[in-house]
């Protein structure tokens, strides 16, 4: 357990478990069965953390696992054996077999892993069955058990995660597993809400609906408004939410000339990264004015420009029950939904749809979340919504 708990580093999660270098905690089982502990490399990102039995363990899109590392909790006193694990490399073939959080694989190559093989050894192996199975060509496999080979090698496809699950010997089936950290089924509805010209007092009343609704939304803030609520800002990013640039003084990037609109959104930037420590990567146009030249201005500061494909008119109506209407009547997958957090009937038309929407089957997505699961931005176009 010393060694297990020495080799546990990584605990800032950048995206879907994916960790920096902050030491990470070790994955309890409450009903104290036995189960694998393992975690992965992901190209470009690091290790994740550490995962517990039957979790589907993998990196944000267009990522891919290098290496694995696994072992066990709660082992029985007495009962011999470990996990066992091999891996096939792309241009390396299959490496030596590894066990005891041995890493199998490299994290110091470009190269992705293309298949696995796992097993129980000793006593273990005569009492439990492992299953195991990878994430590979954009699809999770069928499971496989016990030395069987999960993927498929020699065919150019990249292991992109791994699920491990012990089961009782002969006992069938692991349940569904869990995902790890904040997961984004592609295959399910998705909306992004979007909140312009704030930060203001009513910003948090909408933060604490989306936090307990495991939900996140995008806010577009006007920069010289950021100050008077930098606790706000933090706790917005802090939490997942995607903080956008809608100019610094809320100025139509219309009539800005390209050295005029860099100074503008760089200087919002500028106030965000020493409050939160990020930038913006989107903006929206005040007003929703853009002009040719303004996106040519935008594609060669690297930004997209993002409008909406249902404008709720909050802050002309005022009016919490017509902006919830709205929103119900006419919401589809993939809609971008544009509200405001300066008026308090928004935030109350917000704490009822956020939960409704989910209701409704609805994720509660980012705009670069949506967007990176929808064939991605590309700086200087204008997008409406993200459909499937």
């Amino acid at each position: 357990m010393r060694k297990l708990k020495k080799f546990l580093l990584g605990a800032a999660a950048l995206f879907l478990g994916v960790t920096g270098t902050a030491a990470a905690s070790f994955p309890a089982y409450a009903d104290g069965a036995m189960g694998a502990v393992y975690r992965a490399h992901i190209h470009g990102r690091g290790w994740t953390d550490m995962a517990k039995d039957n979790t589907y363990v993998n990196g944000p899109k267009d990522t891919y696992v290098t290496a694995v590392a696994a072992s066990l909790e709660n082992q029985p006193e007495g009962m011999t054996g470990t996990i066992a694990y091999q891996v096939n490399l792309s241009g390396s073939g299959w490496m030596d077999w590894q066990e005891n959080l041995g890493e199998a694989g490299a994290t110091d190559t470009d190269k992705p892993l293309e298949a696995v093989r796992m097993q129980l050894t000793g006593q273990l192996s005569e009492n439990y069955d492992l299953y195991y199975s990878v994430l590979q060509n954009g699809a999770w496999t069928a499971l496989v058990k016990n030395g069987e080979t999960a993927g498929t090698e020699g065919q150019g496809l990249r292991v992109d995660g791994i699920r491990l699950a012990v089961t009782g010997k002969d006992a069938g089936l692991p349940p569904e597993g869990t995902h790890m950290g904040r997961y984004i089924d592609p295959s399910k509805p998705m909306v992004a809400l979007t909140f312009d010209d704030g930060p203001s007092a009513h910003t948090a009343r909408i933060l604490d609906c989306l936090e307990a609704n495991d939900a996140r939304a995008t806010f577009y803030m006007v920069g010289n408004r950021m100050g008077t609520y930098q606790s706000t800002v933090k706790r917005m990013v802090d939490m997942g939410c995607e903080p956008g640039s809608h100019t610094w003084d809320h100025t139509y990037i219309t009539k800005l000339s390209q050295e005029g609109l860099f100074a503008n959104l760089n200087r919002l930037d500028d106030t965000l990264q020493s409050i939160a420590g990020v930038r913006t990567v989107t903006m929206r146009p005040p007003g929703g004015f853009v002009s040719d030249n303004a996106k040519q201005n935008l594609a060669k500061k690297g930004v997209p420009a993002i409008l909406w494909s249902i404008d709720t008119l909050d802050w002309k109506t005022k009016n919490a029950q017509n902006t919830i209407n709205v929103v119900l009547s006419s919401v589809k997958d993939g809609d971008i939904i544009l509200m405001h957090d300066l008026y308090g009937t928004s935030a109350d038309a917000a704490v009822v749809l956020i939960p409704e929407l989910k209701k409704r089957g609805y994720q509660l997505v980012t705009v670069s979340e949506m967007a990176s699961l929808r064939g991605g931005m590309t700086p200087g176009q204008v997008y409406h919504s993200f459909r499937p």
